[in-house]
């Protein structure tokens, strides 16, 4: 057996499968397409109208900005994007209407000043009220003094003569339809039991008892629109922190312009430039 042929056997290999190439690549694309436009489907469902809208403003046509030319993709859409899309500037209010309102504001201050004249015991502190008319409203001041206040010392309780005086302010202010908001301010002297109670609190409490006293006398309470303490952080007298003229509630009666611009900016609309005259 010594010259037995020698065999050699050769495994062949099992033939793979043919190069599938980038196949998968293209369906795994369209996957995840499909899946994000599923995703924005139930997003867009659950939003508001004004949400949709603007959403839908990205989808318009090249000319979304060209009011001339832009047609909406939904049933019904106007020209160019709409609401949700670049606010709408709020127009300036008209000069003639802003004056006309400044006089109603005055004649209200002057109405207030006549009566207290005529209420006896109130001469002392009526010296102590200022009125103001600025680009924003009417503002009454209720200023205290050394020897004269409108609170007792150190506490928000009201004496007898200032619920008096500000029954008589909020009868005049109830025939207006005016915002009104209260305002509390103290000196920086500090207070007696600072770890506990402080000008911060102070001051929202004067603020909030004079509300409390305008609406026993009358005033609707949908004309309060807001209630502030400012302890010492707006002086009256920056130069003498420690004044008692530093202590005051201001009044201030809103003008519809300056109300209607707040809740406009609050909106995220921004006010227009003011026309040339």
């Amino acid at each position: 057996m010594k010259n037995a042929p020698v065999v050699i056997v050769k495994k062949k290999a099992a033939p793979h499968a043919g190069h599938h190439g980038g196949a998968w690549k293209v369906a795994y694309a369209d996957f995840v397409t499909a899946m994000m436009a599923f995703f924005l489907v139930m997003w867009l469902v659950t939003q508001s109208q004004e949400v949709r809208a603007s959403v839908a403003g990205y989808f318009r046509e090249p000319g979304v900005f060209d009011y001339e030319k832009s047609t909406g993709l939904l049933p019904g859409g106007r020209p160019g994007v709409e609401p949700g899309g670049a606010p709408t500037p709020v127009p300036p209010p008209d000069a003639r209407s802003l004056l006309q309102e400044q006089r109603v504001l005055a004649g209200a201050a002057e109405h207030i000043r006549e009566r207290l004249a005529q209420s006896p015991g109130l001469s002392t502190l009526a010296d102590q009220i200022e009125f103001t008319l600025t680009s924003e409203g009417l503002k009454i001041e209720l200023v205290e003094r050394a020897d004269s206040s409108f609170f007792d010392s150190g506490s928000a309780e009201l004496r007898g003569e200032s619920e008096h005086i500000l029954q008589i302010i909020a009868a005049e202010l109830a025939e207006l339809e005016n915002e009104v908001v209260l305002e509390g301010h103290t000196d920086r002297r500090p207070y007696a039991d600072g770890a506990r109670y402080g000008n911060w609190e102070l001051s929202a409490d004067r603020a909030n008892a004079a509300r409390r006293a305008m609406q026993r006398a009358g005033l609707p309470e949908g004309h309060v629109r807001g209630v502030r303490g400012f302890a010492d952080t707006q002086l009256r007298l920056k130069d003498g922190p420690l004044d008692p003229r530093n202590r005051r509630v201001s009044i201030l009666v809103r003008s519809h312009a300056a109300a209607a611009l707040d809740a406009a900016i609050r909106a995220g609309q921004p006010p227009a430039p003011p026309a040339q005259p």
